[in-house]
């Protein structure tokens, strides 16, 4: 028999609750370009974008499993979870390195959805993924940091209220190590843009909200500060494990979304007088798409206890997100080559989710940094730069 999907009660519900939006819905969003806000009311009201704040805080106070339950089951309803995902481990950061009257001011009204804390700003145009080499700079002024500088790929800043903010407090060759001098700095969007922050849509492939950001003398007061001056980078990693376990879950949605559609479609759709699935080579693509994606969710699920046990897992959680990401897009070439030209079309809905599922190779860490990471981290090799 097969095991039992975790949080049996929360998967059901995100499920119900997504039947109210369905694929005209994500169509249409998708083809205007336009940012899902009813949906994302709608999970803040039922208050699956508040899993991980504790009771304390009037959140839900479930782990990281529920939080990873709910984002696969929005995937694999067809959904897209990335409107609103970042919540939940952009929070962790502020609930795990916070002080007490951040985590009073701020957390309740994440709960309640009063307040938006969706966007994340780390990625910066020269320096990519070696976040050690970010120059968005914090000069201290009195009870205020001024900051100027440039973040990219930034994502959902139209559609929050507050913004975690990385940034050089010491610059880098001023530090004994790349990764220290950096700091986190909590933004109130609502008064920072037209302040100092100018927020640029960018256009991509994918409806995500994404953007650039221009950041020239905006004063951020010191108590926004997060944790220590300086060890921001230990901080986001934090958050970062998280996020790659989350994305992982929601590959692993959207691998099961594609494997549901391909197997329906090959017992429908007949060709030369019978149905498509009958031949091995319809049936053995499927096949070996439904393994790699259950192998893959195996790794997901180990990756998700060693965080909520509060144990090291950062090579368990790039592990997951590789082997997700990989079974997701895999599941999405089977699907579309079962399709045919149908695959193509929007009303099948699965040139959009092939679109959204491909993202992951890429953010929110590549999938070669991942293996560089393993490599030198888990198998001891040397290092490449």
């Amino acid at each position: 028999m097969p095991e039992e999907p975790s949080h049996p009660e929360v998967r059901d519900a995100v499920k119900r609750l997504c039947k109210d939006f369905p694929d005209k819905y994500w169509r249409d969003k998708d083809r205007a370009k336009a940012y899902p806000g009813e949906f994302v009311q709608a999970l803040t009201d039922a208050g699956y974008l508040s899993v991980l704040i504790p009771e304390a805080y009037d959140g839900a106070g479930m782990d990281l499993g529920a939080a990873c339950a709910v984002l696969e089951e929005i995937q694999r309803s067809g959904a897209n979870g990335a409107a609103c995902h970042a919540q939940m481990y952009t929070m962790g950061t502020l609930l795990r390195h916070g002080n007490d009257a951040q985590k009073q001011k701020y957390l309740p009204q994440i709960a309640s959805g009063a307040l938006r804390l969706q966007a994340f700003g780390v990625t910066e145009p020269s320096s990519g993924t070696d976040t050690t080499r970010i120059k968005t700079r914090a000069l201290r002024d009195g009870d205020h940091y001024v900051v100027s500088g440039q973040k990219v790929f930034i994502s959902r800043v139209e559609h929050s209220d507050l913004m975690l903010l990385l940034v050089r407090t010491t610059p880098r060759d001023e530090v004994d190590k790349p990764t220290r001098g950096m700091s986190v700095l909590l933004v109130d969007l609502r008064e920072a843009v037209g302040n100092g922050l100018t927020v640029r849509p960018l256009e991509t492939m994918l409806n995500h909200a994404t953007t650039e950001l221009f950041i020239d003398q905006l004063r951020v007061p010191v108590d926004n500060l997060i944790g220590e001056e300086g060890k921001g980078f230990a901080y986001i990693l934090d958050g970062m494990n998280a996020e790659r376990i989350l994305i992982a879950a929601e590959c692993i949605g959207d691998a099961r979304w594609f494997i549901d559609h391909a197997t329906r479609y090959a017992g429908e759709r007949e060709v030369f007088g019978s149905p498509i699935g009958k031949n091995q080579g319809i049936q053995f693509p499927i096949a070996r798409a439904h393994v790699q994606t259950e192998a893959a969710a195996l790794m997901v699920d180990k990756a998700c206890r060693l965080f909520d046990g509060d144990e090291a897992c950062g090579s368990e959680a790039n592990m997951a997100k590789l082997l997700a990401a990989d079974a997701s897009w895999a599941a999405a070439d089977m699907c579309l080559q079962t399709h045919g030209g149908y695959g193509f079309t929007i009303e099948y809905d699965v040139e959009r989710k092939f679109r959204e599922t491909r993202l992951y190779q890429v953010a929110p860490i590549s999938t070669n940094l991942i293996l560089s990471n393993i490599a030198t981290h888990v198998l001891g090799l040397p290092k490449s730069f």
